[in-house]
């Protein structure tokens, strides 16, 4: 029996390698290293050893302040392998940061990536897991259950709190965590709050991550943080940001599916546009249902341009009211869907929605944002826009309505994206499909050469 103390540095390690090829002879063990903890007190985690497994000689604690590695069990062996037993049908170990990795989404995700279901059966992954000084101690509780499932794939976890630290070499980064709206809080208050959150992990990615890194951004306001994120971060290709509207997605292919009379499988070529609030557009015109437009399948014409936009749009205010707390399994589906629309190419003729960066595109949608549009990959990460999209007068028009809240939302966090001043003027309240509207409110900030920082509230 394997015992480690537990405590906690800002950032901790542990590594794994896949069991089918370790050596267990006594001369192939090269460490076992059980480093001190120091946050949590009077923790224990136990691992057993299989009984054809040589037990590790006892741990040796060791006070050197420098190390910040820490490790659960048997994440913190590491064996020599013979040229012979190393892994030859395994690609190279991928690093996935995650932010927000104790909570409710993360906690469905996390076992999705170490198991395969993602990047595949043949990809090794580390896990770099982002939290707050608040759910370090939840972190811990979330290394232990990785370890306890024995994913063969999950070579290493590591947990802290610093994004500098575990954005370190990501070549993913999913960056779910955010704060939530508070009662009585206005919209641009969350927009400043949480861009201000994406700025500070825009740095961090700029200076420490994989400089093709791709991103995706789950924390709402999705569009603007990606936006906000990406322009702090001018080392990484401004086209491997990403902000989540595939669940939006997934949901219209599911309405029309049900008023259809078909399985899911059957819908394609669903596009969500624009902003992931109630002015997205969900597009119908494009749809298809079993390889024929959806306005043919669907003859109830009424129905698309009312029903079903509005189902799409409140979809996840109708799940608050039911479910009492927002999506976070359906959530982390759709996380999973997104990545692996990049990682494996499109099918023929197929295309799927992400919100992206809008320069260059080729749709006339204004420049310098992040709006929701159609993409196609080969299946290397990156993605182009479709450009063979029909347009009529009722999807232009909510389109352009979409287009608006993103260009206000972003005067709003001028002052998070290099351009001085923010003057934040919001049409209307429409942050997140099922939120409760607050007043509409007109938000100057103004940042003064002294760090001194001025707020002004008109409520109108």
């Amino acid at each position: 029996m394997a015992v480690a103390e537990l405590s906690t540095p800002s950032y901790t390690t542990t590594r794994l390698v896949h069991p089918s090829k370790l050596s267990f002879s006594a001369t192939h063990l090269r460490r076992v290293a059980f480093p001190p903890l120091s946050r949590t007190q009077n923790a224990r985690v136990s691992c057993s050893l299989a009984p054809n497994q040589v037990q590790a000689p006892a741990p040796t604690l060791t006070e050197d302040p420098k190390n910040k590695l820490e490790c659960y069990g048997v994440f913190c062996l590491t064996y020599d392998l013979k040229a012979e037993e190393e892994t030859k049908s395994w690609k190279k170990m991928i690093n996935i940061a995650v932010s927000g990795a104790a909570g409710m989404i993360s906690n469905h995700l996390l076992f999705k990536l170490a198991s395969g279901e993602v990047f595949g059966a043949d990809q090794p992954i580390a896990l770099k897991l982002l939290g707050s000084e608040r759910s370090f101690e939840a972190l811990e509780g979330v290394a232990m259950e990785l370890e306890d499932s024995l994913f063969p794939l999950l070579r290493e976890v590591s947990i802290g709190i610093d994004p500098y630290e575990v954005f370190q070499d990501a070549d993913w980064a999913l960056l779910i965590g955010a704060k939530p709206r508070g009662p009585g809080m206005e919209r641009a208050d969350l927009l400043d709050k949480n861009g201000q959150i994406f700025a500070e992990q825009g740095k961090a990615l700029n200076a420490v991550a994989s400089h093709n890194v791709k991103v995706i951004v789950v924390g709402n306001p999705c569009n603007t943080n990606a936006l906000i994120c990406l322009k702090n971060a001018p080392k990484i290709p401004a086209k491997n940001f990403h902000a989540l509207t595939r669940l939006d997605e997934n949901r219209a292919k599911c309405q029309l599916a049900l008023k259809a009379g078909v399985f899911y499988d059957k819908v394609s070529n669903v596009t969500i546009w624009g902003n992931h609030s109630t002015t997205q557009v969900p597009d119908f015109l494009n749809a298809k249902i079993d390889g024929l437009p959806v306005k043919e399948v669907i003859k109830d014409h009424k129905w698309l341009e009312e029903e079903f936009t509005h189902k799409v749009q409140t979809r996840g205010g109708a799940l608050i009211k039911k479910w009492g707390r927002s999506s976070a399994a359906s959530t982390s589906v759709s996380i999973v869907d997104a990545i692996k629309s990049l990682v494996n190419p499109t099918p023929e003729g197929d295309w799927f929605s992400s919100g992206v960066y809008t320069s260059g595109n080729p749709y006339g949608i204004a420049e310098d944002i992040v709006f929701s549009m159609p993409c196609r990959s080969k299946g290397d990460g990156d993605y182009e826009l479709v450009k063979e999209i029909k347009f009529d007068d009722y999807l232009l028009k909510r389109i352009t309505k979409s287009e608006a809240e993103l260009l206000a939302e972003k005067r709003c966090v001028g002052h998070l994206i290099g351009q001085g001043i923010a003057f934040c003027d919001l049409p209307e309240d429409t942050m997140l499909p099922g939120e409760i509207g607050s007043n509409h409110t007109l938000f100057i900030y103004v940042e003064i050469e002294l760090n001194i920082d001025i707020y002004i509230f008109v409520i109108v």
